[in-house]
């Protein structure tokens, strides 16, 4: 397996791989597109024309050519910084349990990090990305866009992190549209 910066080439199989993921969650809300297919998807479409788009967080697991799974963060705003939302991370469901969604995590985590990055938050289940370094965020200080997440809204500090940073989160202007 290959886990590499996601090509131009790479969006369709992104978009199949994404929907695939997503397929079986059970939304809040109906889905993006009338033909059923996850807001998951059409996300990550919206993201890369999104100001917060960042190329190099938007990472494809490959295996025998073959893109298997993908994870974006993009930048949102952190009171008045710059800060990385996390998402969606999306491993093919015939390649699940092999652990291709912890090495996206890893190298998103790892260049993030050596790109200067403060933080990465995230929604998600506590007992999922804790493996990760995540914990939920309210903790340090950074308040989810929605007080109703809860535990579910969670950051990873990376080196740059410093308290002050601290203060409400906004994801990228795209997950609005969600």
């Amino acid at each position: 397996m290959l886990i590499r910066q996601e090509r131009p080439s790479d969006a369709k199989a992104v978009r199949a791989v994404t929907a695939a993921a997503f397929e079986r969650v059970t939304h809040a809300a109906p889905p993006v597109e009338a033909d059923g297919v996850p807001g998951e998807a059409t996300l990550v479409g919206w993201l890369r024309d999104d100001p917060g788009w960042v190329p190099e967080l938007s990472l494809v697991a490959e295996s025998a050519a073959e893109v298997v799974g993908h994870v974006v963060a993009t930048h949102g705003r952190l009171a008045d910084r710059p800060a990385l939302g996390l998402g969606p991370l999306s491993v093919d469901p015939a390649h699940q349990g092999r652990g291709i969604g912890a090495a996206l995590m890893h190298a998103l985590l790892g260049a993030a990090d050596a790109m200067g990055e403060p933080v990465v938050v995230l929604l998600g289940d506590p007992a999922l990305y804790s493996r990760f370094g995540f914990v939920p965020a309210r903790g340090l200080g950074i308040e989810a866009p929605d007080p109703a997440w809860g535990d579910y809204f969670q950051a990873r500090t990376l080196n740059a992190w410093r308290a002050e940073y601290a203060g409400r989160f906004r994801y990228a202007a795209s997950f609005d549209r969600l």
